[in-house]
């Protein structure tokens, strides 16, 4: 057994090397910047189907308005709605914003970039 403690090519022939996966080349060559980019795109892909939810929403309160054939009840359903997705798109403005000055601006955890922003996950380590 010494001669195979002594030698590691010995051991790498015998055993085989280990060789990690081949990456999507989705972050380059850390996993952690990977990981980054999925959050990213998780975040944005959640941001753009709040918004298009919203403006839905928003026009579905609209024709309801417009369908009430001025019936106080009906409009007041159809101004409610309108009045939620308002206040759901100022939400979403508001925690993008808050997002941004908390983990970019004071954490430089995320960086904007073309079309999105980009999040560098700490590592410990190099």
């Amino acid at each position: 057994m010494k001669f195979l403690a002594a030698d590691d090519t010995a051991i790498k022939d015998l055993f085989g090397g280990i060789t990690p996966p081949e990456a999507m080349n989705i972050g380059g060559d850390k996993p952690t910047e990977g990981l980054g980019k999925l959050i990213a795109f998780g975040i944005n892909a959640f941001i753009l189907i709040a918004g298009f939810s919203l403006l839905i929403y928003l026009l579905w309160g609209a024709f309801d308005w417009i369908a009430s054939g001025g019936e106080k009840e009906k409009i007041t359903k159809a101004q409610n709605k309108i009045t939620n997705a308002v206040i759901g798109i100022v939400l979403i403005f508001a925690v993008l914003v808050i997002f941004n000055l908390i983990a970019g601006n004071i954490l430089g955890i995320v960086n904007p970039n073309n079309g999105g922003f980009e999040i560098k996950l700490p590592t410990l380590g190099q």
